[in-house]
């Protein structure tokens, strides 16, 4: 392969492409994905105050005065600890709106078990800010867990018990415990949805014991569950405010090395204000997008020069993008505006698809069209409910009668009724 180098001081840059070695895995589970337990497990094991409801629903902020996002950098210390963190908050003001979940590289990725790094995800997408979410299998790249992405069921894990984000139809945000029941509820089905691996704040409280019962598989080895919790490393989370506003969270870091446990990430994001979170993909996985470039420091070495870091191809990521209309045409009677249909004279509703003439208001002798109604031939007026004047027919009224001596028109056809003592088909005989 063709390679061209070019000196800097005493560093060699290479204009061949460098992608990440995939060496910082951080994985819950041996083997596969999430426990084999039923959600009656899940139901019978969290807390008796929770009840039977095994996730928190949350109605989510609809403030489309204010900017899409406010992404802000930080550096912060770790309590107890001598080590400091850097990462990015991201603050959403309208989720429903402006956040999806997207397949790697675009749709139909996870049905080919293909991976795409975030920035190509969210380039392609012409997302404002990125992060990774679900997790994938680390040997067949296949994505893991529940996907629906804008509308589209991607994939149904089956029941299987994992963290999961998502958010409604109605715009509710949901995080815990989904049964399949749920997940596959077209009462008010998911837009958006993806697994996590922990459930880390409930209800305002660190939430991470209650989640070590709920998802660790007795099958799996239980010290690495255990491990995936308590080690350092970079990390990635979802949650909400008090106000329904989406929080990305996002570290960098190393596993064991650098970055946060789960109980620090917890403690951080309830100290923010964050009242339900959940754990998503994280060590050489943790990533975040500016404007389709990379703002974070991955923790993967570079192939195949180990020199530098690369970022990771991964699986799903969440996307805050500019307000779209659904559909994006509105129906084609209308234009998209900031997210909101603004329609044509004739046509109503949030995707322009209904007519503001509606049945009945035309009766029974006329049908509704974006200009109003349009009567039946022998009818005119608003509503269709006036027979044509004398000397008039056919469709809107505006045929004169040919009707000779006396004779009368037929309001619809014009057919005339003779006087007697004549005939013709305009009496004049």
């Amino acid at each position: 392969m063709h390679r061209h180098n070019e000196q800097i001081g005493d560093i060699t840059m290479t204009s061949e492409k460098l992608v990440s070695k995939d060496d910082d895995v951080l994985l819950p589970y041996a083997h596969g994905h999430g426990p084999s337990h039923s959600h009656r497990h899940v139901r019978d094991c969290q807390p008796v105050i929770y009840g039977n409801t095994t996730h928190e629903s949350w109605a989510a902020s609809n403030h489309s005065g204010l900017p899409l996002a406010e992404s802000s950098v930080f550096v912060t210390d770790v309590p107890g600890t001598s080590r400091h963190v850097y990462g990015h908050m991201t603050v959403v003001h309208d989720p429903l709106r402006t956040v999806s979940v997207l397949e790697p590289g675009g749709p139909g990725s996870c049905g080919m078990n293909q991976r795409a790094t975030v920035e190509e995800t969210a380039k392609a997408a012409g997302c404002l800010y990125a992060q990774n979410a679900g997790f994938f299998d680390t040997r067949s790249g296949k994505c893991l867990g529940n996907v629906v992405s804008n509308g589209r069921t991607v994939q149904d894990s089956g029941g299987v018990q994992n963290a999961q984000f998502g958010i409604r139809r109605d715009g509710t945000l949901t995080f815990g415990y989904q049964s399949q029941e749920d997940v596959l509820n077209q009462s008010n089905p998911f837009v958006q949805l993806v697994s996590g691996v922990v459930w880390l704040l409930r209800d305002g409280e660190v939430y991470i014991n209650q989640s070590l019962k709920a998802e660790c598989d007795k099958t799996q080895e239980t010290g690495q569950f255990r491990t995936f919790v308590d080690v350092v490393s970079a990390r990635t989370a979802v949650g909400h405010d008090t106000q329904g506003r989406l929080i990305l969270f996002q570290i960098d870091g190393k596993t064991g090395q650098r970055g946060m446990n789960l109980w620090e990430v917890a403690d951080f994001l309830k100290k923010y204000g964050v009242i339900n979170a959940i754990n998503l993909d994280g060590g050489g996985s943790s990533t975040y997008v500016v404007d389709g470039s990379l703002s974070s420091y991955p923790s993967d070495e570079c192939v195949p020069d180990n020199r530098w870091r690369c970022g990771r191809q991964v699986s799903t990521i969440l996307c805050v993008h500019p307000r779209r209309c659904e559909p994006s045409d509105c129906s084609g009677h209308g234009a998209c505006v900031d997210g909101r249909c603004q329609c044509q004279e004739g046509w109503q509703g949030a995707a322009c698809d209904a007519l503001v003439c509606q049945p009945p208001a035309c009766g029974s002798h006329g049908v509704c069209t974006a200009g109003g109604c349009v009567c039946d031939a022998g009818w005119r007026g608003k509503n269709c409910s006036q027979e044509c004047l004398p000397g008039f027919y056919g469709v809107g009224c505006n045929q004169t009668c040919a009707c000779v001596n006396g004779g009368s028109c037929d309001p619809v056809h014009g057919r005339c009724s003779c006087a007697p003592g004549f005939r013709g088909n305009t009496c004049e005989q």
